[in-house]
C-alpha cells in the first residue's frame, strides 16, 4: 500500500536508528517513553492525521474561511477534527502534564507532527499557534496569569495567536505603533491595529489569547522600548468565567494564494477605547520575551514546508509507479514493445531521487533540531547545555530559511511529475505547492533568516557553535569511513565541510570589513550553502548507519537501507559539486548587487 503524508519507516528510521529515542526513558523526565510507547504515539497520530485530518485538507482549501460582521467561519469540517485533536492531547505534546501537555519528548512531538502538517497545516496553524503563545504565559507569566490561561490554552479549549505585524512595521517591528497606557489597577488600555494575523478570528472556540507587541507611553523607540501584552478577545473572570467583550475587532480576512483553511485577519485592538491587557514579562522586554515565541515558529514553519515536500514526493512516486506512458527508454526502435510506468524514465528517476534525498536529509535536519532540545533538557552538565543551546540557535534559521527554500522546489519538482495533471485541482499537487509559498515569507523572510545567521549566529559566542557543530559532522566523517563503501563520499563531504569552515570565515571577516553590504548580498546564498552541507551530513551519517546494517538485513529492510545509500551518494555527488560552484561564488565576494544604482534597475 503506498504511503501517504509520510513514509512511516523513514520516520522510525530517524527516531530509533538515528536518533535512538527510546534511550530518552532511562532519564526520569522521559521515563514513559519506552520504544514501545513512542511507537503507539506515531500509530495513533498517523491515524489521525491520514483519516481524519487529510481528508480536511482540499475541503479547508475550496471553503476557506468566511469573514461577515466583524466574524469569522472557519471550514464547518474544521470543528469535528479540533475537538478530536485537542480530545487526543495533542496540543502541547511537549509540556508539563501538569498544565494539559504529555511531557513527551520534542523529538518525537515533532514525528507526529510530520504527520498532522502534511496532513492540513493550514487547519494545525490553530492549535500550533497556541502552543506557541500558551509557551509564552508558561515562560513569562504571573502565576495568577498562568493559572486563568495556561491550561485552557494548552487543552484547546481556548486558541491563542501572535499579534507583531502592522501596516508600518513588518519586518521592522521596531517601528510598531500600538500603544498602551498604564491604568490605576495595574492593567493597560491597548490602542492599535494588526495586520496578517493568522487565526486572528474564528469560531473554532469560544475566546482567543493574543500576546500583543505595544510601546508603553514614554518608552523608547525602537525595540529597545516594545512590551509584550495579554489580551483576551473576551475578558476572564477571576473564577475563569468569560467577561465582557474586550474590543478586539476584526476588520477583515486576506484572500491568499494558499492555506486557505486559517484565517490571516486584520485586527483593531481599543476601536472603542476598550481593550485592556495585562503586561506579559517585564516592561520594554516584549521582543525577548516574543523571540521566544518566534524561534518555536521558526521551527514549526520549517516542519510545515518539510511536510508539504514530504507529501508531495509520496503522491510523485506513487503517481510514477501507476502511470503508464511511453515505451522503455532502451526500447523505444520496437514497434511492439509495451508502455511502462514513468518511474522507469531516467529524468523522473532523477526527479524522484532528487526529491526523496531532500526529504530524508530535512526530516532529519528537523528532528536533529528536536532532538538538541531534548539532550538539553536531560542533561545536568551547564556546559553541554550551553554547547546543545548554541547548535540549536545557530540551526534555526536554516531549519526555517533553508528547509523552506528546498521545500518549495520539492513541491515544484512534485506537480513536474505529475504532468499536466500536476497543474490541475483534481490533485493535490498545486495545492501543496501554493500552501507551501507562504513558508518561505512569514515568521521572518528567508532573507532575514539569511541575515540571522550571518549578522548574530555566525558569530555568537566566538564562533563556538559553527565549530561544536563542525565537530559533530567530523564524527559522521569518521565513522563513514569505516565502512568500505562510504569511504569515497566521506572523503568528498570532509573537502566541503573544510571548504565551509573556510567560506565561513571569509563571511565574518567580510561583515566586519568596508564590505559590509557584500557580505550581507551573499547572506542567502551562505545559508543555501550551510543548508547544503547540513543536509549531505544527515545523509552521510544515515547512510553510515544502512551501511552497517545492510548485509544482515531481510529483503525489506535491505531496500530501505539501500535507499540511504543511494540518496547520499546522489546529494553528494550531483548536489554538492553546484554548492561547491556557489561557494566559489560568495568567496568571489562580487559586488554588482551592492554597487548598481537604482535608475540602472529599468522599470522607468
Amino acid at each position: 500500500m503506498a504511503q501517504v503524508i509520510a513514509d512511516r519507516r523513514d520516520v522510525d528510521f530517524v527516531l530509533h536508528e538515528q536518533f535512538e529515542v527510546g534511550k530518552f526513558s532511562k532519564s526520569p523526565i522521559f521515563a514513559e517513553f519506552t520504544k514501545k510507547t513512542v511507537d503507539l504515539v506515531i500509530n495513533e497520530a498517523r491515524n489521525l492525521a491520514v483519516k481524519e485530518i487529510l481528508p480536511t485538507q482540499k475541503i479547508g482549501d475550496e471553503e476557506g474561511c468566511v469573514f461577515e460582521g466583524g466574524k469569522v467561519t472557519v471550514p464547518e469540517a474544521f470543528h469535528r477534527v479540533y475537538k478530536l485533536f485537542c480530545e487526543g492531547e495533542w496540543l502541547a505534546m511537549n509540556e508539563d502534564p501538569e498544565w494539559g501537555g504529555q511531557g513527551m519528548p520534542r523529538t518525537v512531538a515533532l514525528a507526529a507532527g510530520d504527520f498532522f502538517n502534511g496532513a492540513n497545516f493550514a487547519f494545525v496553524m490553530y492549535p500550533g499557534l497556541t502552543h506557541g503563545a500558551g509557551k509564552l504565559v508558561e515562560v513569562f507569566g504571573t502565576d495568577e496569569q498562568k493559572r486563568i490561561y495556561l491550561k485552557k490554552m494548552y487543552t484547546g479549549e481556548w486558541t491563542g495567536t501572535m499579534l507583531l505585524t502592522e501596516p508600518e512595521a513588518g519586518s521592522d517591528v521596531g517601528a510598531l505603533q500600538a500603544t498602551a497606557v498604564r491604568n490605576d489597577d495595574g492593567t493597560f488600555s491597548i490602542t492599535g491595529s494588526k495586520i496578517f494575523i493568522s487565526s486572528g478570528e474564528h469560531d473554532l472556540t469560544e475566546n482567543i489569547i493574543h500576546p500583543v507587541l505595544a510601546r508603553i507611553e514614554g518608552a523608547p523607540e525602537g525595540t529597545r522600548g516594545i512590551s509584550l501584552f495579554l489580551v483576551p478577545k473576551y475578558r476572564v473572570n477571576p473564577d475563569g468565567s468569560l467577561g465582557e467583550f474586550n474590543d478586539v475587532v476584526c476588520t477583515g480576512i486576506e484572500h491568499k494564494m494558499g492555506i486557505h483553511g486559517n484565517a490571516t485577519c486584520s485586527l483593531t485592538l481599543g476601536g472603542k477605547g476598550n481593550c485592556i491587557g495585562t503586561l506579559l514579562g517585564e516592561e520594554n522586554k516584549g521582543m525577548k520575551a516574543m523571540f521566544l515565541m518566534m524561534n518555536e515558529a521558526r521551527a514549526l514553519v520549517g516542519m510545515q514546508g518539510f511536510c508539504c515536500a514530504s507529501a508531495s514526493y509520496l503522491n510523485a512516486l506513487d503517481y510514477a509507479r501507476t502511470r503508464v506512458q511511453g515505451k522503455h527508454l532502451l526500447k523505444m526502435m520496437e514497434e511492439d514493445a509495451p508502455p511502462v510506468p514513468i518511474i522507469q524514465h531516467p529524468d523522473v528517476r532523477r526527479m524522484l531521487l532528487r526529491m526523496k534525498s531532500m526529504v530524508e536529509g530535512m526530516r532529519s535536519l528537523l528532528y536533529y533540531h528536536g532532538y538538541l532540545e531534548d539532550l538539553k533538557q536531560i542533561t545536568e552538565d551547564d556546559a553541554e547545555a550551553a554547547k546543545l543551546q548554541g547548535m540549536i540557535e545557530l540551526l534555526t534559521p536554516i531549519v526555517k530559511g533553508y528547509v523552506t527554500d528546498r521545500a518549495f522546489e520539492i513541491c515544484s519538482e512534485g506537480v513536474q511529475v505529475f504532468g499536466g495533471y500536476g497543474f490541475i485541482s483534481d490533485y493535490p499537487q498545486e495545492q501543496l505547492l501554493r500552501d507551501c509559498r507562504i513558508t518561505q515569507i512569514y515568521e521572518g523572510t528567508n532573507g532575514i533568516q539569511a541575515m540571522d545567521l550571518l549578522g548574530r549566529k555566525l558569530g555568537m559566542n566566538q564562533g563556538k557553535p559553527v565549530m561544536d557543530l563542525l565537530g559533530e559532522m567530523n564524527k559522521t566523517i569518521a565513522a563513514a569511513r569505516e565502512i568500505p563503501i562510504l569511504e569515497g563520499l566521506a572523503a568528498d563531504f570532509q573537502a566541503v565541510v573544510k571548504k565551509l569552515g573556510d567560506v565561513g570565515m571569509h563571511m565574518g571577516m567580510t561583515a566586519m570589513s568596508p564590505q559590509v553590504l557584500n557580505a550581507f548580498a551573499f547572506a542567502h546564498p551562505f545559508m543555501e550553502v550551510t543548508g547544503d552541507v547540513g543536509i549531505a551530513w544527515m545523509l552521510l551519517w544515515r547512510a553510515a548507519i544502512a551501511g552497517g546494517k545492510i548485509e544482515r538485513a531481510g529483503k525489506k529492510d535491505k531496500a530501505f537501507y539501500e535507499g540511504q545509500l543511494k540518496s547520499a551518494e546522489f546529494f553528494i555527488k550531483t548536489v554538492l559539486p553546484i554548492t561547491l560552484g556557489k561557494m566559489e561564488a560568495i568567496l568571489g565576494n562580487n559586488g554588482a548587487a551592492v554597487e548598481i544604482s537604482e535608475e540602472a534597475f529599468g522599470g522607468r
